[in-house]
């Protein structure tokens, strides 16, 4: 038996969607032409709307849909006693050991890695004692060199919610439980960047802060609500609910901030991997910037935050592992309608016909105000077909000798392949149905 069977099996995977990636135009390496710079990514074409639809329905969810969310887009750059305050600059580290052989570093909690560098070693590895390793990005601000700033890029965009919170409370109507829900880019001084963009130094996080009163009753019940939510959420948007689970994280684990936290994981190649923390964050970080809350009847209180911290690009990565298929005749990626960078092609059949390329250029004009729409007139039917299987779109729209006729079109369904006729008049309405189902 080849113990070294499914380690090769999930490399093999994670090739394929790494190479899709680059060839489709979903994600690049940051940098590439001067040699990158490790543990940044650029996203393409594909990728760019991929993301920016995660995160629109993201907010549609959490934001748009409640009367009890509002959102905020907080500054990257924050006075640094924010973070002071926020236990940041003490507490926010990961434990980090170096290979005295190779003087390779790993973060100390990652038992998998170290036992596979141990492995390409002949000798017994030595390593250091672990050393604490502060995870926040230091940057300079200013005009004149020696009298920059320092500050700090965020690590984490959650502290915008609560330097806001006053803010939020006094020019709007919310009443606690609310939330305040954001998107934003976050950095961190990762000491392993790793796994594609699963482990990076600059991302996107999609989070909610969720204040409640601050009986232990009233935060599990809206913990509990929010794990609910947030699962289902990935559910409805058609990732496999056989590769998802929720793992509690030990006392030992749980950042400075948290009473309790749950992450939802998702089955990678490299296995099971966090992608979203729902976390009872307590009082802690209001009262550490000396905030509270003033009730209708006068009440006086610190409320407690339940926060559903998401990342973009792990949610992006996923829904991509979890969508590609292949059968040996095509690759395809089984995106989610709302969630394909295109959710329409549009296709002459013959890319020589005028009166077939005249009659298709109007319709692709007639779509692309409502949906994301590709043309293709290139090569031959076959290849365009696969072409869009790779790229996730959908539907393909394709005019040939009977639209001239008939003023119907041939609509082709992206993951079985099948095919029906549709009346040219009636593609909007078809594809907006489809889209909301």
């Amino acid at each position: 038996m080849d113990e070294n069977l499914p380690v090769r099996q999930a490399q093999s995977e994670m090739e394929k969607i790494v190479a899709l990636s680059k060839r489709r135009g979903f994600i690049y390496p940051g940098s590439e032409i001067y040699g990158g710079l490790t543990g940044t990514w650029d996203y393409g074409p594909l990728g760019t709307e991929l993301k920016n639809n995660i995160k629109k329905e993201w907010w549609r969810s959490i934001v748009q849909n409640r009367d009890d969310v509002v959102g905020i887009d907080a500054a990257i750059m924050m006075n640094p006693i924010v973070w002071e305050k926020s236990g940041h600059v003490s507490a926010f580290s990961d434990p980090l050991i170096e290979c005295k052989i190779c003087h390779q570093r790993f973060r100390a909690d990652k038992k998998e890695e170290i036992l596979s560098h141990e492995k390409t070693h002949k000798e017994k590895t030595q390593w250091t004692e672990p050393r604490k390793f502060n995870l926040l990005v230091k940057t300079y601000l200013g005009t004149i060199e020696e009298d920059k700033q320092e500050l700090f890029l965020r690590g984490e965009i959650t502290q915008g919610a609560f330097v806001n919170f006053e803010n939020v409370v006094s020019s709007t109507r919310v009443k606690i439980p609310f939330g305040i829900g954001q998107i934003g880019k976050a950095f961190r001084n990762e000491i392993t960047p790793g796994n594609f963009t699963y482990r990076s130094r600059e991302f996107e996080q999609m989070e909610l802060e969720f204040f409640v009163r601050p009986e232990d009753t009233d935060a599990n019940k809206w913990f509990e609500y929010w794990k609910r939510e947030r699962l289902d959420w990935y559910k409805s948007l058609g990732m496999n609910p056989d590769k998802l689970r929720f793992r509690k994280h030990e006392d030992t684990e749980r950042a400075h901030y948290a009473k309790s936290a749950e992450d939802i994981e998702y089955e990678a190649p490299f296995g099971w991997s966090e992608f979203e923390g729902i976390h009872n964050r307590g009082d802690y970080d209001l009262k550490a910037h000396g905030l509270g809350y003033t009730d209708e009847d006068g009440g006086k209180f610190v409320p407690w935050v339940i926060e559903t911290s998401g990342g973009v690009d792990r949610s992006a990565l996923f829904f991509l592992l979890d969508a590609y298929k292949e059968d040996g005749k095509r690759v395809w990626l089984s995106l989610h309608p709302r969630l394909a960078p295109f959710k329409v092609a549009v296709f002459p059949l013959l890319g020589n016909k005028k009166e077939l390329i005249d009659k298709a250029r109007k319709i692709y004009d007639e779509l692309k105000p409502h949906f994301m729409t590709a043309w293709d007139d290139r090569g031959n039917i076959g290849k365009r077909y696969l072409s869009q299987d790779e790229a996730g779109t959908p539907w393909c729209v394709t005019v040939d000798f009977q639209s001239l006729d008939d003023g119907t079109v041939t609509v082709r369904n992206r993951d079985n392949a099948e095919q029906e006729r549709v009346k040219i008049d009636e593609l909007e309405p078809y594809f907006k149905s489809k889209l909301a189902e």
